[in-house]
């Protein structure tokens, strides 16, 4: 039986709760993978995994979302940020120049100047400058709403995203997929699976994509391989190796421009979209940013008995990121747009980043029964090495100087490219940390669980600035606990509370010459999980508030340093229901309102600009929606599927301290699907299908992702 688009969001919110136990809950000792269930389409490998354990997501104490790697090849979904516009509270920011994924969670982003900081298979996926996260080896993607500093050390509050890999079966098999849509994309998918004998099975998939963009000159291209292996050595003994290759080559770009014009009163008026958003303000010469990925995965499970397991980990990636840009001037001064409205200064940049990352973990876990009471443990410890290697130099014109201006009206893309030969970041930053913790949810009755935790965290950093030849360092510790009990009065009903603390360290150093203090971070979170025992309707509602300090600003003090004094607080509603409807019509529906401001008075840390105590954070929208409705038929003999979408996402700040916002957008989607024979199946997809003109996020005025505008792909996939 074909399983349902909808269903393949699993349980979203923590809705599916069957699928996900599933999942997270393999058989109690260790078996050699098997086949899933028709329905269902869950592969169980036996594998438990670190940090997350098998505990029923309607009994875990927060907002859990969950979305299928099947249901991303429905919607035609090849990257991490694009399946991420699919759960709630979930919001895009600067992605640096299209080079990484870049996201807030419940308005909470993150350090600027990385990535964020997603999990791959619970190691840290985001660190470092690996491009934009590819799906082709996506299993399921897995958002963790709230504090998770208890068990995986630092972090945002808002949640965790984790990544779950494609993992070897002992069943023959495979997938190829073709796809073809606007400005001449074309991208190929393999996956292909091989047992090798009844305990060891090997695993091959990847991508390759070349496209143009809508984006005038910009063209991209990327291949990605990740094979695996896996060994059962025993009956109670289970090892697997993964191995992942990325490499992509993107044009570092800063998409289009607001014009800025100040008033007479000194106050800025923003034009914003007076050129096409095709329109590229960069220099083509500049050729593309290549980046490159090499990382290895390898993980280690005993089981001792039915009830206990010990999981051993290692990882190790290395990131290389170089190339030129061309990038608009912020500083107004220096800035001739704002004083005729066509001329945009720029500065000529090459950067050569680089990351090394290594990491060893180890857990054990279980159960113990003191009477009717059941005790669910889990005891961990992990360290890694994070080294960061930047080199950046720049060409930055006098404001009298506009030789390397470009007219946004009618841009010259022949003008003489500048070399950057003023060194302006030259630095290697050694990151080493450790840290254990403990968990125990308690199964007090049927009814009543509670849950609680902690991690004891040393961090360290030792920067060595080339630039002005220092070498601070700097080391602290913290302790992070959480909280939570579920009541569920019924068999179909949930309801959770909870609350974390959390912390995140903050990069760069200060007017001392020393790493700041790190941020820190206060939760709270109370919601209901409701699921239907015919499975029919599965919804989750949650409210949160939370708060973090140390938030980087402008020294007050010392013009031109940083100082972390500032203060942070989001709260706010997330819904997401799943239901099946009448007339074979199924339901996907996520809502979040998310109310994030700065809580003290401070200075931007970029411009020193005053920011008031209750100015937004920016490209947090305070509404945020999507509706997704599919139908599955038959056409003849020949399963089928039409599907709609409707995403709304409401006005944001586009810069900080400022008065400039991105209008808010709607935009909708069409799908559909039919199975030619039992392993061919032709799908397209049109997004933006009224071809709305909108902004995805920004920056600064003079930085803003324009959105895509009306986009059609068609694909076939075929299943041996």
């Amino acid at each position: 039986m074909r399983m349902s688009s909808v269903s393949r969001l699993g349980f979203l919110a923590g809705s599916t709760i069957t699928a996900l136990s599933a999942a997270l809950a393999p058989a109690a000792s260790a078996q050699a993978p098997v086949e899933p269930a028709a329905e269902s389409d869950i592969v169980v490998t036996g594998l438990k995994r670190q940090y997350f354990g098998d505990t029923p997501v309607k009994e875990i104490p927060q907002a859990v979302q969950f979305l299928e790697g099947k249901l991303l090849d429905d919607l035609n979904i090849t990257r991490l940020d694009s399946a991420l516009e699919l759960a709630s509270g979930v919001s895009r920011q600067n992605n640096f120049g299209g080079l990484w994924d870049s996201f807030a969670i419940r308005g909470f982003a993150g350090d600027e100047n990385f990535p964020s900081g997603f999990l791959v298979n619970g190691f840290n996926g985001g660190r470092g400058y690996g491009g934009p996260r590819d799906a082709s080896n996506i299993e399921r993607i897995e958002i963790l709403k709230g504090p998770n500093s208890a068990l995986f050390g630092r972090g945002e509050p808002g949640g965790t995203v984790n990544i779950v890999t494609k993992k070897p079966t002992f069943k023959e098999g495979g997938s190829f997929a073709v796809s073809a849509g606007s400005w001449e994309t074309y991208r190929v998918e393999g996956d292909y699976n091989l047992p090798l004998s009844d305990s060891v099975a090997v695993r091959i998939n990847g991508s390759s994509e070349r496209a143009h963009s809508f984006r005038d000159t910009v063209e991209t291209q990327k291949y990605t391989v990740t094979p695996s292996f896996l060994a059962k050595l025993s009956d109670a003994d289970i090892f697997t190796y993964e191995l992942e290759y990325v490499n992509q080559q993107v044009p570092f770009e800063r998409g289009v421009v607001a014009i800025p014009t100040v008033n007479p009163n000194g106050s800025i008026s923003y034009n914003l979209g007076a050129i096409p958003n095709s329109r590229f303000l960069g220099n083509p010469n500049d050729g593309p940013t290549r980046v490159e990925v090499l990382g290895h995965q390898v993980q280690y499970q005993h089981d001792f008995s039915d009830d206990w397991t010990l999981m051993l980990g290692a990882g190790y990636k290395d990131t290389t990121f170089k190339g030129f840009s061309s990038d608009p001037e912020l500083v107004l001064s220096r800035q001739r747009l704002d004083n005729d409205g066509r001329t945009l200064s720029r500065q000529r940049r090459y950067r050569d980043y680089s990351t090394t990352n290594m990491v060893f973990r180890g857990e054990i876990s279980g159960k113990i029964s003191t009477g009717s009471i059941i005790h669910n443990i889990r005891i961990g410890a992990d360290w890694d090495r994070f080294k960061i290697d930047t080199y950046q130099t720049r060409y930055r014109p006098s404001a009298a100087d506009q030789s390397y201006s470009i007219d946004i009206f009618n841009p010259n893309y022949n003008i003489p490219a500048p070399t950057p030969g003023v060194v302006i970041q030259n630095a290697t930053e050694i990151q080493k940390a450790w840290g254990i913790y403990a968990q125990d949810q308690i199964e007090i009755s049927k009814q009543f669980k509670i849950r609680f935790g902690g991690r004891y965290d040393d961090f360290s950093q030792d920067i060595d600035l080339r630039v002005n030849n220092t070498n601070p360092r700097k080391s602290y510790t913290k302790f992070s606990p959480m909280a939570g009990l579920v009541f569920e009065p019924t068999s179909s009903l949930s309801f959770y509370a909870s609350y974390g603390k959390g912390f995140r360290p903050n990069s760069g150093v200060g007017f001392d010459g020393q790493p700041f203090a790190p941020e820190t971070s206060k939760s709270y979170e109370i919601g209901a999980k409701l699921m239907t025992l015919n499975g029919r309707l599965t919804s989750t509602l949650s409210l949160y508030t939370m708060k973090k300090d140390n938030v980087l600003t402008t020294d007050p003090v010392n013009a031109g340093f940083s100082k972390p004094v500032g203060s942070a607080r989001s709260k706010g509603v997330e819904f997401d229901l799943n239901a099946k409807l009448p007339a074979g019509f199924e339901l996907f529906l996520t809502y979040a309102y998310t109310d994030a401001e700065w809580a003290t008075n401070a200075l931007d840390p970029n411009f020193a600009a005053p920011i008031r105590k209750g100015d937004p954070l920016i490209n947090i929208p305070k509404h945020q929606g999507n509706v997704l409705l599919f139908k599955n038929f038959s056409i003849g003999d020949h399963d089928a599927m039409l599907g709609a979408g409707v995403s709304y996402v409401d006005r944001r700040l586009g810069e900080t301290a400022t008065t400039f916002f991105l209008p808010s957008y709607t935009i909708a989607k069409v799908l559909g699907s039919v199975n030619i024979t039992d392993q061919l199946k032709l799908s397209a997809d049109v997004n933006n299908l009224f071809n709305k003109k909108y902004y995805a996020s920004s920056y600064a005025a003079l930085w803003i992702a324009p959105g895509t505008p009306r986009q059609f792909t068609v694909r076939a996939s075929f299943n041996f």
